[in-house]
């Protein structure tokens, strides 16, 4: 029995499934991988200060044109669930308790239908005034070209719904509970290279809890998983799904 195979029966057997998901598994989608070889922040190092929480405070307007040029924004409402996003949420039509714990910003998994996810790094659809904490969505964000707080005369420069760098990461423990909760932890199509993040795995695997990776590339932490799959994700999740 291959890995896909062994993989696709633990989770046919599973009712609790956790699932961690990176940049692969919005590639499919045509979103860019952020940190791959030829990644959004490979590319280009200078990008990690001008989304960062001290470029944003010390220069909002700026902050605002290289953000949405940066992640595309104008075109965010282009891109659609792939069939990766799909079948996570046929799992949990089949009635399992799906949990996914998403790195990726792009709000893919909520649109997809999934109802327990944990947006890690945050959303890019929205943003949020610092100063009354009303929430913006993206139709209003693309409106002008520095969004502003429009309640009360507040005017103040709306802050985007992602975590910056130099961001306190504010769901890692809520993260950590529900992989505790669970019968199987699944990744996909991350590099486990960003903290705290890559951190996760290892809740799983101190509570000797199945863990399963799949993703194109070799990982450093490859040594922690069950099951080892490195290829397509898109082919695999098809393997898994047929199996099941």
């Amino acid at each position: 029995m291959s890995q896909a195979e062994e993989l696709a029966v633990m989770m046919k057997n599973s009712n609790r499934i956790t699932f961690l998901t990176g940049a692969g598994v919005s590639t499919a989608s045509g979103i860019p991988d952020f940190r791959s070889t030829n990644g959004l922040w490979t590319e280009d190092k200078s990008r990690e200060y001008y989304m960062s929480r001290q470029y944003f405070m010390k220069n909002p307007e700026d902050f605002w044109h290289k953000y949405k040029e940066i992640f595309r924004v104008k075109i965010l409402k282009n891109y659609q669930p792939n069939k990766v996003h799909l079948f996570l949420k046929a799992l949990e039509d089949q009635g399992k308790d799906i949990t996914i714990i998403t790195q990726n910003v792009d709000g893919l998994h909520g649109h997809a239908g999934n109802q327990h996810v944990l947006e890690y790094h945050g959303n890019l659809n929205t943003a949020t005034c610092p100063m009354c904490q009303t929430t913006y969505e993206l139709d209003y964000l693309l409106h002008s070209y520095v969004p502003l707080c429009n309640q009360n005369g507040c005017g103040d420069v709306l802050k985007p719904d992602i975590v910056l760098f130099g961001d306190p990461i504010t769901l890692h423990e809520q993260a950590v509970y529900a992989i505790r909760q669970s019968d199987l932890v699944v990744v996909l199509g991350t590099s486990l290279m960003v903290t705290p993040f890559s951190l996760l795995p290892y809740t799983a695997a101190e509570m000797k809890i199945p863990i399963a990776l799949i993703n194109r590339d070799a990982t450093p932490m490859d040594g922690l998983f069950n099951w080892i799959i490195h290829d397509d994700l898109l082919n695999t999740m098809e393997k898994i799904k047929g199996t099941m």
